[in-house]
């Protein structure tokens, strides 16, 4: 099993594919995200731009810095991120944990979310990310990244649906 270095798998350009599923199994939304970092080697940081497009048409961006502090330890930041996202790094393996004003329907909810990340090989990678709102369970995010950028296996259908169009 390969080794995750996350500034090395996040240099360049990463596409992924998620979904967010509510505590009772529904699927209550989709997206693709195009990933871009940059890794500066002098200053220990890790900067990725995330392009987010969804199902329902909307559009998201959102910056993530992450300092490197020792081999196995990221500090990362972004835009309503509360704090620090505190990252370990462990073999094939990269867990995090923050807290996030989550927007809802119209409010703002400040939710913590639990990543935890695993390399399949050099270029796919899985995500599975617990979101609670007071203790409680919200639901999951699951995530496939792949470092290839290669587009999936459903842009050889003439009918794509309309996030998928916007993500190209």
């Amino acid at each position: 099993m390969p080794s995750l270095c996350i500034e090395s798998y996040f240099h360049g350009h990463v596409r992924a594919w998620g979904m967010f599923q509510d505590r009772f199994g529904k699927i209550r939304r989709q997206f693709i995200v195009d990933i871009h970092g940059q890794w500066d080697e002098k200053q220990q940081l890790l900067t990725l731009t995330e392009d987010f497009y969804y199902h329902d048409g909307a559009t998201e961006t959102r910056v993530w810095q992450f300092e490197k502090k020792d081999d196995y330890l990221y500090h990362g930041t972004a835009a309503g991120v509360h704090g620090v996202a505190v990252g370990h790094s462990q073999g094939h393996a990269f867990s995090m944990a923050y807290v996030f004003d989550l927007p809802v329907g119209g409010r703002t909810w400040r939710v913590h979310f639990d990543d935890y990340m695993f390399l399949q090989d050099d270029k796919i990678m899985f995500n599975r990310a617990v979101v609670r709102r007071w203790g409680v369970r919200l639901g999951d995010v699951y995530i496939v990244f792949n470092k290839s950028g290669a587009k999936s296996l459903f842009d050889q259908i003439e009918q794509k649906p309309a996030y998928r169009q916007a993500a190209e």
